[in-house]
C-alpha cells in the first residue's frame, strides 16, 4: 500500500460519484482528501494504518475510515460496491485522451454508452456529435483517441516490466537445471513499450524447467507449453515466452531473440559473406563454402569477434550503423548507470510529489547520489499544486537551510533548487526573470495547449529554450507512452535551437515518457547537445528510474561525456556557477 494508492482510490471515488451526479461538496470531499493525502509531510499511509490520521485537515471522520479500511486490507468495500453500478465496459472510457467524467457523464445518461464499441459506433453514426458540448472535432479527437488506444493493445511500458523480469528470471535460475537464463527480445534492447517478454534458458532438461516456468503463481493461464518452448500470460495481461535450449545453443539463440528484425537480417547477412549461415541456434558452414567449421561460442562477444566484430551492446542492436562501426572499430563506449551522479527534475509534496524534500533527499543520499535537483512545478500547472512566488522563495529558503546541515554535519551531498517551469502558449515563462534568477536550473516544459500546429509549437519551445535562464528542455514532445501522443513538434529544430543556446535536453526517464525518444538523441549528441537524465521522480522510489534512464540513454548511443549528471557535485557547481558548499 502506498500513498499513491489511498489517493488514487479516493479519486476513484469521486469519479464514480460525479458519473452518479451525486452531491457534488461531497465529490469535492473525496478530491480535497485526495490532494491532502498526496501532499502530506509525514508517512499517511503508517497514520491510516493506525488510526491516527485525526485532526488532518481536508480528512473527515468518513475519510479516516475509508483510509485505514484501505491501509490495512487493501481493498474498499464502498469502492467496489460503487463499480458494480455500472457497466464493466464503461471504465474503458477512462482511458481514452480527452474524456473526463463530465463528457462520459453526457454520454452514458444521454446515449447509453457503455464501452469503447458503442462509442464508435455512435460517433460514426453522427449521433455524439449532436450532444452539447461535442460537436464535429471533439468527435474527430475521440475517434483518434480510441484508434490510439486499439494500435497500443496488448502493449506494455519498458518500466512496469521491470519486476516481473527480475521476478521469473530469479525464478528461473534458483531451479537446479538452469545452467544460464537471460531475458531477450525488446526488453533487452530497452525498447519504450513491449508486446511480450522472451526468456531463454540454458539447460540439459528442458521438460524440467518448461514445467517449472509453467507452474509459478504468477502464471495466470498457460496459453501453450511443449517439451522446449512455453507461454504464459501474467495477470496484467503480458505474455511471456520461454524457450529451452543446449548451454552450446545458448549464444547464438540470445544473440537470434534479443536482435531486432533488421539487424538479425543485417548478421546473417554478415555470416553469409564469410560463408556461415546463422540462425537461432548455431553458427554453421554454409552448403558448398569452403569455410572452417565454427567453434561452439561461450558467450555472444566470442559469436561477434568470429564475425569481425567488436561486441554490440543490445540496446544497439536495431541497424541503424551498429554493425558498420561494429566492424571498424568504432562503436561508442556507452554510458553505465555506475556512472551517474546525480539527477534533476524532482517533485515533492510541495507541488504534486508524495515525498517531502527531506524524504527526497534522505534517498538520494542512500542511493550514493552526490546531488538532486527539486524542480516542482510552476504556478500554472494548478492542478499539480504548482507554486507560487512565495512558496517558490520559501522553498529555496529550505533548500539553502538543509545544504546548511548537511555541510555542518560532513554530508557531501547538495540539493539543486530549481522549478519545472511551465512553457505558456505563446513561449513566454511562467515565472518572471527575477524569479527565475533565485533558482539553481531551470527545466521548461509544456503542460498545456497541446494542440496547437507543429509551426506554432516548434516557435513556442524555440522561445523558451532561448531564455538565458533555462537550463534544460522538459519531456521534449509531451508523450505519454500509451496513453497520450506526442504533440507535433518539429525536433530537428529545437535540437537546433538547443545547440544555438546551449541547452540541455533532459531524457525523461519517468516509465510513462522516455522523452526525448532514443531515436533522436544519435543526431543530437552529432550535433553537440548534452543530455540530462532526470527521472521526474514524484516519490523516492521514482528515482529508481535513472535504472531505466541509462538503459535508454545507451540505446541513444551516448556515452558518459554526453550526459551532464554524470559530472560529479563539484563539476556541477561550476558549471551551474554555484558557490561550493
Amino acid at each position: 500500500m502506498t500513498r499513491e494508492t489511498l489517493a488514487s482510490n479516493l479519486e476513484e471515488i469521486a469519479l464514480l460519484l460525479e458519473l452518479k451526479g451525486d452531491n457534488p461538496f461531497k465529490i469535492r470531499a473525496y478530491r480535497t482528501g485526495a490532494d491532502t493525502v498526496r501532499q502530506f509531510p509525514g508517512d499517511i499511509v503508517a497514520l491510516a494504518r493506525e488510526e491516527q490520521l485525526d485532526g488532518i485537515k481536508g480528512i473527515g471522520e468518513a475519510l479516516r475510515q475509508k483510509l485505514h479500511e484501505l491501509a490495512t486490507t487493501g481493498s474498499l468495500e464502498f469502492l467496489e460496491k460503487l463499480k458494480g453500478e455500472f457497466p464493466v465496459g464503461l471504465f474503458e472510457l477512462f482511458d481514452l485522451q480527452g474524456l473526463g467524467p463530465k463528457k462520459i457523464k453526457a454520454l452514458y445518461d444521454s446515449l447509453g454508452v457503455d464501452s469503447v464499441a458503442r462509442l464508435r459506433e455512435l460517433c460514426e453514426a453522427g449521433e455524439v456529435e449532436k450532444l452539447p458540448g461535442f460537436g464535429k472535432k471533439s468527435v474527430e479527437g475521440i475517434l483518434e483517441a480510441i484508434e490510439f488506444r486499439e494500435r497500443n493493445v496488448g502493449r506494455f511500458r519498458l518500466g512496469d516490466a521491470v519486476a516481473h523480469v527480475e521476478e521469473i528470471l530469479s525464478a528461473l535460475r534458483e531451479h537446479p537445471y538452469c545452467l544460464r537464463a537471460e531475458v531477450a527480445g525488446s526488453y533487452r534492447r530497452a525498447r519504450e513499450t513491449l508486446h511480450d517478454l522472451d526468456f531463454l534458458v540454458a539447460t540439459s532438461q528442458p521438460e524440467s524447467l518448461i514445467a517449472h516456468f509453467v507452474s509459478q503463481t504468477w502464471v495466470d493461464h498457460i496459453i501453450q507449453q511443449g517439451s522446449t518452448k512455453a507461454s504464459v500470460h501474467l495477470a496484467s495481461g503480458l505474455q511471456c515466452d520461454l524457450r529451452a535450449v543446449s548451454n552450446a545453443e545458448f549464444a547464438c539463440a540470445l544473440a537470434y531473440f534479443t536482435g531486432g528484425k533488421e539487424h538479425n537480417v543485417a548478421m546473417r547477412g554478415r555470416a553469409l559473406e564469410r560463408g556461415y549461415t546463422l540462425n537461432e541456434y548455431r553458427l554453421a558452414v554454409r552448403e558448398g563454402a569452403n569455410a572452417p567449421e565454427a567453434p561452439v561460442f561461450e558467450d555472444e562477444t566470442q559469436l561477434h569477434r568470429f564475425l569481425g566484430l567488436d561486441y554490440i551492446a543490445p540496446e544497439l542492436r536495431e541497424n541503424t550503423g551498429e554493425i558498420e562501426c561494429a566492424a571498424d572499430g568504432q562503436l561508442p563506449r556507452l554510458i553505465e548507470l555506475s556512472n551517474l551522479r546525480g539527477t534533476f527534475h524532482c517533485h515533492t509534496t510541495a507541488s504534486d510529489g508524495e515525498n517531502s524534500l527531506e524524504e527526497m533527499a534522505a534517498a538520494a543520499i542512500e542511493l550514493g547520489l552526490q546531488y538532486l535537483g527539486i524542480s516542482d512545478h510552476s504556478k500554472s500547472s494548478f492542478q499539480a499544486n504548482g507554486l507560487d512566488e512565495k512558496r517558490l522563495r520559501d522553498q529555496i529558503s529550505q533548500i539553502r537551510a538543509l545544504n546548511e546541515q548537511f555541510r555542518d554535519e560532513g554530508v557531501k551531498f547538495r540539493i539543486l533548487a530549481g522549478s519545472e517551469v511551465d512553457i505558456l502558449k505563446d513561449g513566454t515563462l511562467d515565472y518572471d526573470d527575477e524569479s527565475l534568477s533565485e533558482l539553481d536550473f531551470v527545466v521548461a516544459s509544456v503542460h498545456n495547449a497541446m494542440s496547437l500546429s507543429e509551426s506554432a509549437m516548434t516557435a513556442r519551445l524555440i522561445r523558451a529554450i532561448s531564455h538565458p535562464r533555462v537550463t534544460m528542455l522538459g519531456h521534449m514532445t509531451g508523450r505519454l507512452l500509451l496513453t497520450r501522443e506526442p504533440y507535433a513538434v518539429d525536433i530537428p529544430a529545437v535540437i537546433e535551437a538547443c545547440v544555438e543556446h546551449n541547452t540541455v535536453i533532459e531524457l525523461n526517464c519517468s516509465p510513462t515518457r522516455l522523452d526525448m525518444d532514443w531515436r533522436w538523441w544519435k543526431f543530437a549528441k552529432e550535433k553537440g547537445v548534452k543530455c540530462s537524465i532526470n527521472t521526474d521522480a514524484h516519490s523516492v522510489s521514482g528515482l529508481g528510474w535513472l535504472a531505466i534512464g541509462a538503459r535508454v540513454a545507451r540505446k541513444g548511443w551516448l556515452t558518459r561525456e554526453d550526459v551532464i549528471n554524470t559530472r560529479s557535485r563539484t563539476e556541477i557547481e561550476s558549471w551551474l556557477r554555484l558557490d561550493s558548499l
